[in-house]
């Protein structure tokens, strides 16, 4: 696997990968990768999406790492990973970025799912979803209707609020999805769920990405 992997890297990409076998028993994964410059890849589906991403988006994942690897520089490595650590984790894993019209990034934090859907259903077409968590890519290899993304307007609101995601679930972007086409697919209410009651969520951090 690794070594199908670095056969597609070009010179774009700052990492090499390596078996899994490289990495030293009690370094962390993230710190490794950037000290050495290397990703140790097990011959899985999950490692494989996890280099196809660093050949495909090589800067976002060395900020991911870059940020990573800061903290634990900072704090060692413990019982918890803190917060940013957690969200930088989530995203890599399962994460998306939405560059959207302020009106869908709006329904999408209200969890308006009809409005987001269907009523605004002809906005997505001026709308860029990229999905860049090899986890999410592996999950929608077989593609399941609760799958669900956990989204950004930009990288830049991971370190600007402590939960800074949107929950997405993929299969029901426009034109991702032939069941989709009926606005029946977003009546199930175990995918396309609403708010906790009484919350409320600020749209400021769902504005839009800089062009």
């Amino acid at each position: 696997m690794a070594e199908a992997l670095n056969a597609e890297a070009g010179c774009d990409v700052p990492v090499r990968f390596v078996p899994q076998a490289a990495l030293p028993k009690g370094e962390a994964y993230e710190g490794f990768v950037r000290r050495t410059g290397r990703v140790p890849t097990r011959d899985n589906l999950h490692d494989l999406f996890n280099g196809l991403v660093w050949l495909r988006w090589p800067a976002l994942k060395a900020q991911l790492n870059a940020l990573q690897s800061a903290q634990i520089a900072r704090a060692g490595i413990g019982a918890t990973r803190g917060a940013l650590r957690d969200a930088v984790t989530v995203f890599d894993e399962n994460g998306a970025l939405l560059k959207a019209p302020p009106r869908l990034l709006e329904a999408l934090a209200a969890r308006d799912w009809p409005r987001l859907f269907v009523a605004e259903r002809q906005a997505w077409r001026e709308a860029e979803l990229v999905l860049v968590g090899h986890a999410l890519l592996e999950k929608l290899a077989q593609p399941r209707k609760p799958i669900t993304a956990h989204v950004l307007p930009s990288l830049d609101a991971l370190t600007a609020a402590p939960r800074p995601f949107l929950p997405l679930p993929v299969l029901g972007v426009p034109g991702w999805w032939p069941e989709n086409d009926s606005p029946a697919f977003y009546d199930d209410a175990s995918v396309f769920r609403p708010p906790p009651a009484g919350s409320r969520r600020s749209t400021d951090s769902v504005r839009p990405c800089r062009s």
